[in-house]
């Protein structure tokens, strides 16, 4: 019998994030030497390849579903927590643990108990978030397009940028480190399923914020032409509790059509 807050399945989301223009993720500056690029790009310190930081795509996901949701402050940005949507003021926004952006991607415990508090509940058990994102790691294929490229540095291509002053004209260059358009990255999403919970909704939800990052951008530099992506989504499985128990492997999940602008060629 299954009750309140026990997870009942995993339900594993992979595909490719292909870039379609220049990707810039921002790394440390930390050890740059003079003449070097002013913003560089995140990348792994084993490989020194680029690769996309789970946060920063999951980041981006929430923040699109979020604004196509109308779900903002007055000043049009979103607070770091979960909130309810617009208030006519400020301080009376708040998380909304059954909101589905707030079930996939995260309510704070602090949040949950203020909340629980005020209407003198006790149901600490409840879930905080159900998304994970892995980081993102250059495939084989990107990898080897990547060595095979004339970059101006190691793995990645360098924008050069003018900041031209209003009054005085006076034009100031700036670098920026990108990840080369054609390079492919691989996706890895897990979203927890417990006890309650609407699979179809949170999938539902999912996809649209992977949609919206298609036709956005991903990293940073987005508005001056960077970030361009393309995600597709080449399998969906699951594994339920009775796969845990009984040491079984990842199963095909036919829970859910992937949209046809994400579909994988073959899947």
């Amino acid at each position: 019998m299954s009750v309140a807050g026990q997870l009942l399945k995993k339900i594993c989301i992979e595909g490719i994030i292909r870039t379609k223009s220049g990707l810039h993720i921002g790394g440390s500056n930390v050890g740059l030497s003079i003449g070097g690029t002013d913003a560089t790009v995140v990348r792994d310190p084993f490989t020194n390849l680029p690769y996309i930081p789970g946060s920063s795509l999951k980041g981006k996901m929430r923040s699109l579903l979020e604004r196509l949701e109308g779900k903002f402050t007055r000043s049009g940005i979103t607070p770091a927590g979960p909130f309810m949507g617009y208030r006519e003021n400020a301080k009376e926004e708040q998380g909304n643990p059954d909101d589905p952006i707030c079930k996939i991607f995260g309510v704070t415990p602090e949040e949950i108990q203020k909340q629980e508090k005020q209407k003198q509940e006790k149901n600490l058990d409840r879930p905080v978030t159900r998304l994970i994102v892995r980081d993102c790691p250059v495939t084989e294929a990107g990898a080897k397009l990547l060595n095979e490229l004339d970059t101006d540095m190691p793995y990645t291509e360098v924008k050069t940028e003018v900041v031209i002053d209003r009054i005085t004209a006076k034009a100031t260059p700036r670098q920026i480190e990108r990840v080369p358009a054609g390079v492919e990255f691989r996706m890895e999403l897990i979203l927890n399923i417990y006890h309650d919970d609407d699979e179809e909704e949170l999938l539902d939800k999912l996809f649209i914020a992977m949609l919206l990052v298609q036709n956005d951008y991903l990293g940073g530099k987005g508005t001056r032409g960077s970030g361009e992506v393309s995600i597709r989504v080449s399998t969906l499985s699951e594994k339920t509790l009775q796969d845990y128990t009984s040491r079984n492997g990842w199963q095909p999940y036919s829970g859910f059509e992937i949209p046809v602008e994400m579909k994988a060629v073959g899947a």
